[in-house]
């Protein structure tokens, strides 16, 4: 025999009665009966509050009357800063003759653990647990916020619990939707956020431009700023857990957006003070600010330590510091500075929005759209307030700087003028001068070009020359010489004769090997240390081994003592190179060939002329 589907509805009614307590009627939400598609649940939640955190879901089955009714008419529980979990219970009905698909929204994505208890088949209670203390993974419905689907049978009666904890402020904001109603919701709110993050990013790319462009560290400290703010406020809402660190659990999702907000109201304070010139407009309101500079600056530190002891107190502290701020910014616009004017404008909007965030989250203040999202309204509202300024900032900067200009001006005239009525009395020193100029110059010029101690052409000189030669000799299709000339043992003869004797041989050595290459546009250097180099334009192979061995000879023949060599005289060995340029060679390439000859005049005994093979 079937019972009738009426009948099995009211026995299941009566169970659930008896298992939970007389519930009264107007607690009961009808789940079918949602306007605009949705329902503030506020009013409908019993409440059981659990000091010691120990409840389960069999104490609170069994707890009956020791749920109340949640008393408030607000958009959101609101229990303050307690160490408290707290337990809800929901009595919701199907009275239609077709399952229910409905979304349960908790839109606070700062509470730390959320659990939902829900009736299983079998009439025992089944647990989801999540919460921002969790991976982003644990959450039932992929949204900032914590949303379970539920589905409630026809003609149907059941009760959710859901057990709430966390470090923070106990700020509930529950809501019940229908699913078409939640995903319009839903894709306006994204847009929303999609419309403020994309706002701050197009203001910080902006000044970060400017900064690039006139170099104002102060628009550098703007985008910090914008940018922890942004940071902060996505920490708040879940974007963060979301998008930023979705594996992320424990305590950091709440603590980076407190860490946030501390260290963007140090940035706002150092901008301020950088905008406002406050060290010296106003010195002893300045101390105030720099006292808050430590505290927003000190206190991430004390949040990581003692989350749960200070996180109360610092919120009470942010809020008397906004005023703070606000008296030191009026204070600036008294006496007339005219950044303090934007500033004010913008610190007040801001000030407000924080400060009914705050107090909502102190159960001070009712909580509604304005009062939820209080520092995003308001810090958009700030931000665009700044860029105002930093505007206005640009704008006074080009006309000082065109006044300055115009100044400049002026005083070059004036200076032009002057100038012009003494120039004949000037003329002639000046004339003087510069001659004077000239040959120091062209002494200078020469000293540049002369090795100081032998007196011939230095390195630089021998390099300048060398690539002028190439270049013409390519031109001209001709044969350019080039030889690198090496005193043999030379290093022993320094540490034999030592070193006022050894500068003695080297200027005797570039003498006479200077004296080998007579011919106009030859050229003898000092290539470094004991070696020296000739350039011999328009000289072949042979005629440049000619010259090498003449000079060998000569060198040779002066006889110079040296008693650490094999012959007990002093003797040379030089490389020789000859080439007519071609396309793809370099004048490097020449050196490096005479190199090579020189080492192999080296190899092959000393006291020789070697060519580059």
């Amino acid at each position: 025999m079937t019972l009738p589907r009426s009948l099995l509805s009211s026995l299941f009614l009566l169970l659930v009665l008896s298992l939970h307590g007389a519930a009264r009627a107007s607690d009961i939400v009808d789940a079918s009966a949602l306007p605009r598609g949705t329902l503030v649940l506020t009013s409908h939640l019993d409440v059981l509050e659990d000091p010691a955190q120990q409840l389960t879901i069999d104490d609170a089955l069994s707890a009956g009357a020791r749920f109340q009714a949640s008393g408030q008419a607000d958009e959101a529980l609101s229990f303050g800063y307690t160490r408290s979990a707290y337990w809800l219970r929901l009595d919701l009905r199907n009275p239609g003759a077709a399952p229910l698909q409905r979304m349960l929204e908790i839109s606070n994505a700062r509470l730390s653990s959320i659990t939902l208890y829900t009736p299983g088949a079998d009439g025992r209670y089944q647990a989801l647990h999540t919460g921002s203390a969790q991976p982003y993974a644990t959450r039932p419905y992929h949204n900032r916020y914590f949303v379970f689907p539920l589905e409630l049978a026809a003609q149907s009666q059941q009760v959710v619990y859901l057990r709430i904890a966390s470090n923070g402020a106990k700020l509930i904001p529950a809501r019940l939707w229908s699913p078409e109603a939640y995903l319009a919701y839903e894709g306006q709110d994204y847009l929303l956020q999609g419309v403020y993050f994309g706002m701050a990013l197009a203001m910080m790319m902006f000044n970060l431009v400017l900064f690039a462009t006139l170099g104002d560290r102060l628009y550098l400290m703007y985008v910090a700023f914008v940018g922890c703010v942004a940071l902060g406020l996505a920490g708040q809402n879940g974007l963060a857990h979301e998008w930023l660190w979705p594996g992320a659990q424990g305590a950091w999702p709440n603590l980076a957006a407190s860490i946030l907000f501390s260290l963007s109201a140090a940035l706002l304070l150092v901008f301020m003070r950088s905008m406002l010139g406050t060290r010296t407009l106003v010195p002893r309101l300045d101390k105030v600010l720099l006292a808050l500079l430590a505290f927003f600056v000190l206190s991430p530190l004390a949040m990581v330590v003692f989350y749960t002891h200070v996180a109360r107190p610092i919120t009470t502290i942010w809020s008397v510091a906004s005023p703070l701020i606000m008296i030191v910014s009026l204070a600036c616009a008294y006496k007339r500075s005219r950044s303090a004017y934007y500033f004010s404008g913008a610190f007040f909007v801001l000030l407000i929005g924080n400060m009914s965030s705050s107090l909502a989250a102190m159960a001070l203040l009712p909580h509604n759209l304005l009062t939820n999202h209080g520092s995003q309204i308001g810090s958009a509202c700030e931000m665009m307030l700044l860029a105002f300024a930093l505007a206005d900032r640009f704008h006074v900067m080009r006309r000082e700087k065109a006044e300055a200009r115009r100044a400049a001006y002026e005083a070059q005239s004036s200076l032009i003028a002057s100038l012009q009525s003494s120039e004949r009395l000037l003329e002639e020193r000046v004339a003087q001068r510069t001659s004077e100029l000239n040959e120091a110059n062209a002494r200078l010029a020469e000293l540049s070009m002369t090795d100081s101690l032998t007196g011939i052409a230095n390195r630089r000189r021998f390099d300048d020359v060398l690539a002028t030669e190439w270049s013409r000799a390519a031109r001209l299709e001709r044969p350019l010489a080039v030889g690198l000339l090496d005193i043999d043992f030379f290093k022993r003869y320094n540490d034999h004769y030592g070193h006022q004797d050894g500068d003695e041989c080297l200027r005797r050595v570039a003498a006479e090997f200077a004296a080998q290459l007579q011919r106009t546009g030859d050229m003898v250097a000092r290539y470094g240390g004991e070696e020296f180099a000739f350039i011999a334009p328009n000289t072949d192979a042979d005629s440049a081994l000619t010259i090498a061995r003449r000079a060998c000879e000569a060198l040779e023949t002066l006889a110079l003592p040296h008693a650490q060599a094999p012959d007990g005289r002093l003797t040379v060995s030089i490389g020789v190179a000859a080439w007519t340029p071609k396309a793809g060679e370099s004048a490097e390439q020449l050196l490096r060939a005479a190199d090579a000859a020189l080492y192999r005049a080296k190899q092959l005994g000393r006291n020789r002329a070697e060519l580059d093979a």
